[in-house]
């Protein structure tokens, strides 16, 4: 059996996390050859003794001279790089096959473009570089002849419900979201939201940004805009179910009335190991789903009013251009300011709608307008930040 060479970007997160127990899980089947981390090179260091990867990456020199320094002489010591540079490094490293793009936020998008550039397959966990820049990946994705497959669970759900049907049977995609943890509260209730309350979601353990974004539902606004790109499907027939249960993990309507679903426990490492292993399926560790114990598998429609970073979502991608990239823009700067305790909860769509009225789109789309714009949406957003 062949051993597939995988990078990961955004190996100390918890999509990279997961990545790595699946390869200790499997190390007859991946081997791990480069690895890119943020700011924690004390579990990155964790990482390096376990798997020896070749070349590691950190966000800036000073990281790299203190990962350096804490290699003893005579213990394994990978090539060390730091920053865009070095996570580009990272990403289309030639001995690698498959990249696990895995870092959070529109920092992610060019070394992604970098690993497509070299001809590697991606498993995407990484929303972002598709919605800020969807039309320029995909393309880019058919020209080089690389696959793109999904490691969100919804959208690794809608893929595995597409397989070995014809797309031109299909009607709707319906994009579940657990709801958060203040699915049910009102519009006054989620003014006082705080940090502490928001990073806690009742099923999944994901990163502080993406916790946030499940509360406020921009994270499956973002994946709306997501799936748009991955399948080829119009904004407007892709639908919102609220399930809080969580099983169901997404599902596909055909034209026929059939409706197909992938459920499983709130488990990355399912969809992760799907990604890496596809097209087979692996004896993934973990509990089964108890069906005699679920009391209901409910589903619920996503209140726009309460919930507006999902319309503004939609908004964005219906509008094209460089919408999406100013939404994805405005809204890391919101939740940052959120996790700061600078803006409240609800202002986080107030800032996004802001930004997002005073945008001008440029005449042509291409990279360069696209990370203008994103710099731009950045800028903006502080200001208007500054006179709430």
């Amino acid at each position: 059996m062949k051993v597939k060479n995988i990078s990961v970007l955004g190996c100390t997160g918890s999509i990279g996390v997961s990545t790595l127990e699946v390869v200790r899980q499997f190390p007859d089947r991946f081997r791990v050859v480069a690895l890119a981390a943020g700011h924690n090179i004390v579990l990155l260091r964790q990482q390096i003794d376990a798997f020896k990867p070749l070349l590691v990456s950190v966000f800036d020199e000073s990281l790299a001279d203190r990962l350096n320094e804490s290699f003893a002489p005579g213990i394994y010591k990978p090539l060390i790089a730091f920053g865009a540079e070095g996570y580009e490094r990272v990403a289309s490293h030639p001995e690698a096959e498959m990249l696990v793009s895995a870092m959070v936020g529109a920092a992610g998008l060019l070394p992604t473009l970098a690993a497509i550039e070299a001809g590697k397959n991606l498993a995407l966990a990484n929303k972002e570089t598709l919605v800020i820049a969807g039309e320029i990946v995909m393309n880019l994705a058919v020209r080089k002849g690389i696959r793109i497959l999904p490691v969100d669970s919804e959208h690794s759900a809608i893929f595995q419900s597409l397989q070995g049907n014809h797309r031109n049977a299909l009607k709707r995609i319906l994009l579940t979201a657990s709801g958060g943890p203040f699915f049910r509260r009102s519009s006054e209730e989620l003014a006082a939201v705080t940090p502490e309350e928001a990073l806690r979601h009742p099923n999944w353990s994901m990163g502080r940004k993406i916790t946030i974004d499940s509360a406020t539902l921009m994270n499956k606004g973002l994946e709306v805009i997501e799936a748009h790109w991955l399948f080829g499907v119009p904004v407007d027939r892709i639908d919102v179910h609220i399930h809080p249960e969580s099983i169901v993990h997404s599902m596909v309507e055909y034209i026929d009335g059939s409706v197909i679903a992938q459920m499983g426990i709130p488990d990355m490492k399912i969809p992760i190991a799907y990604a890496l292993a596809y097209p087979e399926r692996l004896p993934v560790e973990g509990p089964p789903v108890d069906f005699f114990h679920l009391e209901k598998l409910s589903f619920y429609p996503p209140d726009e009013e309460r919930f507006p970073c999902l319309r503004l979502a939609y908004e964005a991608c219906r509008r094209g251009s460089t919408y999406p990239a100013v939404l994805n823009a405005a809204n890391e700067v919101a939740v940052n300011a959120f996790l700061e305790k600078q803006i409240g909860f609800s202002s986080i769509s107030r800032l996004i709608e802001a930004v997002m009225k005073v945008h001008q789109p440029p005449a042509a789309l291409d990279l360069d307008a696209v990370v203008m714009a994103d710099e731009w949406a950045r800028h903006e957003a502080l200001k208007i930040m500054a006179e709430f």
